[in-house]
């Protein structure tokens, strides 16, 4: 299945996207709002992992904090456990993030993400069903 990420802004939101990928038996992949590393910060983003983990530990999920063009962020984040940060900025800067993230064993994320956003669905648990049906294999 290839990857699919959801766009979330809120813990409900986290939460129903794990709940979709729950009752459709797929794993998913919860990234954050772009940039939304410089307003939520890293702690945040962790937290809000763990609790939908916890809420729904039958679910394979990876999150992905978007750090803009911020390597300060995304070093942040590395710092504070997170698996995988995603970086826009230069492709040198970038790679300078991969070394220093490898040794952690966290990911830099770079280039685009298929993606559907919460932001201004009017019924998310649906727009997060057929969003992660649509990654399927069958």
């Amino acid at each position: 299945m290839a990857e699919r990420a959801i766009i979330v802004h809120s813990l409900d939101h986290a939460l129903t996207a794990a709940a979709a990928a729950a009752e459709l038996g797929v794993p998913v992949t919860i990234a954050s709002a772009p940039g939304a590393a410089a307003y939520l910060g890293a702690p945040w983003f962790r937290e809000l992992l763990g609790l939908v983990a916890a809420a729904h530990p039958d679910v394979a999920m990876t999150g992905i904090l978007d750090c803009a063009d911020r390597p300060g962020h995304a070093l942040a984040a590395v710092r504070a456990g997170l698996g995988r940060v995603r970086f826009t900025g230069r492709r040198a800067t970038a790679e300078k993030l991969r070394a220093i993230a490898a040794a952690t064993g966290a990911e830099i994320v770079t280039g685009r993400l298929s993606t559907l956003d919460l932001l201004d669905q009017a019924d998310p648990a649906s727009a997060c069903r057929a969003w992660l049906a649509k990654g399927r294999t069958r």
